[in-house]
């Protein structure tokens, strides 16, 4: 219900940073116009932003055959955290990172780079994964995907008016001027939404993604080992969407610092501190046993990297997970 709520809420917000836009940029007509985009933006992204996120991120859906120990990680974890199996997708990228997306957790994904899989031991992606179910579970994924999108359209709209000189109609009181503001003021004010939605939201994912794995410091390992290496590495996806990087699991923009005004992370420091918290508070730092109608957890050594050549890749040198 909360979550229905805060969607609902998003929508009016940005529909509504839609119509100042448009009033500003071609007075009360653009105002209108905008309404309609608006509205017609919001309906696309409720049914296809997922797909469109995932396509822009450089994601490709995968099968059990192809990543099976990963393929069985994802379903042992989400019938833990009582989910249905969400797909599964791999981004081609040596920085290694997470999201999850979809509108509910019928038609969610989980998308992890092939850089993860390959820096991280098995109970560290393990961890991320539940991290990302998690988001799922609370249904997160729908407002943070609209979030995405929505911002990337508005800043497109403050721009489009800009070049087609709409600022000088007689009904906006600031003129061009107006339209100017519009283009910077515009995207800074959808990225404060996408901040609000997001910094809370990671620490709620971290606990109940802590919750499903059974292993807060896992996850803590995991959380330190990309911030590390995330801003050494190129998201290219990313870096071509940067409406999108709310999404990912740390800030996959380079040069980006975690705990700035304009983040839209919590302070990685920060998470890895309240999962160290929670795991003394739980007395333990090793998974829980899967509940009896769960199956099994994967065993071996690790698994291969698919890669976009030849299906295969380095072998993850991590322990078993479980």
């Amino acid at each position: 219900m909360l979550n229905a709520l805060r969607t609902t809420v998003l929508l009016a917000g940005m529909t509504a940073l839609f119509m100042v836009v448009g009033y500003f940029i071609g007075g009360t007509g653009g105002m209108m116009i905008a309404f309609g985009i608006a509205v017609a933006t919001n309906v696309f992204a409720y049914w296809n932003s997922d797909k469109m996120v995932l396509r822009m991120q450089n994601a490709v859906p995968v099968e059990r055959s192809r990543v099976p120990e990963l393929y069985q990680m994802v379903e042992v974890l989400a019938d833990r955290a009582g989910l249905p199996m969400p797909k599964v997708y791999v981004i081609q990228s040596d920085q290694p990172n997470a999201f999850a997306t979809g509108r509910n957790p019928q038609n969610a994904a989980v998308a992890v780079s092939t850089g993860l899989l390959r820096h991280l031991d098995t109970r560290e992606v393990a961890a991320v994964v539940a991290h990302e179910l998690a988001h799922i579970r609370s249904r997160d994924t729908l407002t943070m995907t609209i979030t995405a999108t929505l911002a990337g359209a508005i800043s497109m709209l403050a721009q489009f008016g800009l070049f087609f000189g709409g600022g000088n109609n007689r009904d906006n009181p600031l003129g061009g001027f107006g339209a100017i503001l519009m283009v910077f003021l515009a995207p800074v004010a959808a990225m404060m939404v996408q901040m609000a939605i997001s910094r809370t939201r990671e620490y709620e994912a971290d606990r109940d993604g802590a919750e499903i794995s059974g292993d807060p410091l896992a996850l803590a390992s995991a959380l330190n080992k990309i911030a590390t290496l995330a801003g050494r590495q190129v998201n290219v996806g990313a870096e071509r969407n940067p409406a999108q990087a709310h999404m990912y699991i740390i800030n996959p923009l380079s040069g980006a610092r975690m705990d700035n005004l304009f983040s839209t992370h919590p302070d990685t420091g920060n998470r890895i501190a309240a999962l160290k918290k929670l795991a003394d508070t739980l007395q333990t730092g090793h998974p829980q046993q899967p509940s009896a109608h769960a199956r099994p957890a994967p065993s071996g050594a690790g698994w291969r990297v698919p890669s976009s050549r030849d299906g295969s890749g380095p072998r993850d040198t991590g322990g078993p997970w479980g």
